[in-house]
Parts: structure tokens; sequence; C-alpha cells
């Protein structure tokens, strides 16, 4: 338990029994009446965001979330397994909680992986990762005021747009979040 004089960014709340972690906060003082808390909660689950407002003092139920690196091993069809670079431990983690972000993760790479009673809650990228393109038709430049894009599919399958330049066998920066192409990466 910990009162919402307490609450921070990333905390994560137990509330009729779903977790929300804490997006923003601020604390109210009106000239008229008590101080309020005001938050924006997002499921850690579903991803929805809600507001809602704590009176100032009042006692809300924490979650113990256990957030560790671990390293993508493989895909066995069903679920995704991965390794505790501490202990060794291999976790399997279903389809639907790694959702998105198997798109963008390849073999041996670092993500981090949210447990609460050991049940996997999410998968969180890199704010960045570098992929391969592995097809991309070549850019035809044409009459037009501004650059323009093209769709590519990547090494693991997502299919993002980049630029005209880019050919396949190029080596692009993502941003996982949003699918979205940061630029190219040398690689000499």
């Amino acid at each position: 338990m910990a009162s919402t004089n307490d609450l921070k960014n990333g905390l994560v709340l137990k509330i009729d029994g779903q977790l929300w972690s804490v997006v923003n906060f601020q604390h109210v003082k009106p000239g008229k009446g008590g101080a309020f808390v005001r938050t924006t909660l997002k499921n850690v689950l579903s991803g929805k965001t809600v507001d809602k407002t704590f009176n100032a003092g009042v006692k809300v139920e924490t979650a113990n979330v256990d957030r560790r690196e671990m390293t993508y091993l493989y895909d066995d069809g069903t679920d995704f397994v991965f390794m505790d670079q501490d202990t060794y431990d291999q976790v399997t983690v279903p389809r639907p909680v790694v959702g998105d972000a198997a798109d963008y993760m390849l073999e041996n790479s670092n993500v981090v992986i949210a447990r609460h009673d050991d049940e996997p809650l999410y998968v969180e990228l890199p704010a960045s990762v570098e992929l391969s393109v592995s097809h991309t038709d070549p850019g035809v430049q044409g009459d037009r005021s501004t650059g323009g894009t093209k769709p590519a599919t990547l090494e693991t399958g997502a299919e993002i747009q980049v630029p005209l330049f880019l050919n396949t066998g190029d080596k692009v920066k993502v941003d996982p979040r949003d699918g979205r192409y940061l630029g190219r990466v040398n690689t000499k």
C-alpha cells in the first residue's frame, strides 16, 4: 500500500483487480476544498488509458512488477522463449503478450520483460532497433516537392515505409513502438 502522495510515473497500481501504470500525475491544491491528485493511468495488459482523480492522502494498492532484461532465444510456434541474463533460466512468453514487438525482435536481441507474480505482462523493446531490409522495390524519383517513400520488408517480416534511396540489404534504424523509419545505419 502507498499513499497518493507517493505516486510517480511508472508506478503500477492494482485497482479493481487490474494493473494500471501511472503515466502522468499532478497534485492539485485548489483555493477551496481539499487537495487531490489527478492521474492518467494506462492498463498494463490492454493499453487502455483513463484519467482518474484521487483525494490527497488516500491509500492505493501497489503491484510488485519485476522488470528484467532478457535475451530473446527463439519462437517455438506458439510461444516465444527468452533467457534471464542473470540466472540463465528460460522463460516462455505467450504470443499475445509479445504482440507487435515480435515484428522487431531478432534472435539474441535484448528486451525487457515485465512480470507480476511470475506471469508475463508485456515485452518492452529498446527505443530503436537496427534491422536489415530484406526486400524493397527500386525507388523511382519523379516530380514531387518532398521526398517520397516506398514500402520495405524487414528481415523480421515487418513492413514499414522508407525513403526512396534505400535498397535491399541496407540496414535501417526503426522505432518499434510505431514502426517509423528513423534513419539508415552505416555498416562501414
